[in-house]
């Protein structure tokens, strides 16, 4: 038997009230492979991640993450991921290394591993400088990649990241490069991202789909050069198509 797909969707479906935000996507993220997702804004991009997470229950078909239903996983399975999802979340009254250190011991870190990874993920994001600083006094930037941190600290075996490179600086986006590539292709994790920045993506993605309308409408070439025509040729075919 075939060991269990990191992160899989199969038929998914999300309603919301006022429509369907998720049309029966079939979705695979390999161990050791950065895969994102793009698409026009509300494309399903943002429910999708949500859904995969736990954040948001499917209406019908499978959400699967490390071979678990998402919405029945266990803390342990938990304890393998991190995610960055639409909002950045920390503890305000919380200085950066205290908001870290929460993050490791949530994920099931011991208390003496947790200084080790603390200072590890400080060091990735370049934020040494801020370590003593309570959450709510950083700059946009530096608390999404506080937020970045939080989500890495534990060195999980999936990540989920919802437009990582949001309000960082020109060094925050090379820094995360890097950490990607290498959570990925040195480390075997299976990181799933989205992203509107095409040419971001294409630095970084071994897959990338385009979702659109809720579906998926195709995929492109990360080694190709015109990645932004590519995109809009595979959208607009998918807009013709409809009825």
């Amino acid at each position: 038997m075939s060991a269990a797909l990191p992160l899989e969707t199969r038929a998914l479906v999300r309603d919301f009230r006022d429509g369907r935000a998720l049309a029966g996507v079939d979705l695979a993220v390999r161990a050791g492979e950065i895969h994102a997702v793009v698409g026009l804004n509300g494309a399903g991009k943002s429910t999708l991640m949500k859904v995969l997470v736990g954040m948001l229950r499917p209406t019908s078909g499978r959400a699967l993450v490390l071979g678990c239903e998402a919405r029945d996983a266990s803390a342990g399975t938990w304890s393998r991921v991190g995610h960055l999802v639409e909002s950045v979340f920390a503890y305000p009254e919380l200085t950066v290394v205290e908001n870290l250190s929460c993050a490791a011991r949530l994920h099931g870190l011991s208390a003496l591993a947790v200084p080790e990874a603390v200072e590890a993920a400080l060091a990735d994001l370049s934020l040494e400088s801020l370590a003593r600083r309570r959450a709510a006094t950083l700059s946009l930037g530096n608390r999404q990649r506080l937020a970045l941190a939080a989500a890495l600290v534990h060195t999980p075996d999936v990540l989920v990241l919802d437009e990582p490179t949001n309000a960082l600086d020109p060094v925050g986006v090379v820094d995360l490069r890097a950490l990607l590539l290498g959570r990925a292709h040195r480390d075997g994790a299976a990181v799933l991202v989205s992203s509107h920045h095409l040419d971001e993506v294409a630095r970084v993605a071994d897959t990338i789909t385009v979702l659109h309308r809720g579906s998926v409408v195709g995929g492109l070439r990360p080694g190709d050069l015109d990645l932004e025509r590519q995109f809009f040729d595979v959208v607009y075919a998918a807009e013709r198509s409809l009825p």
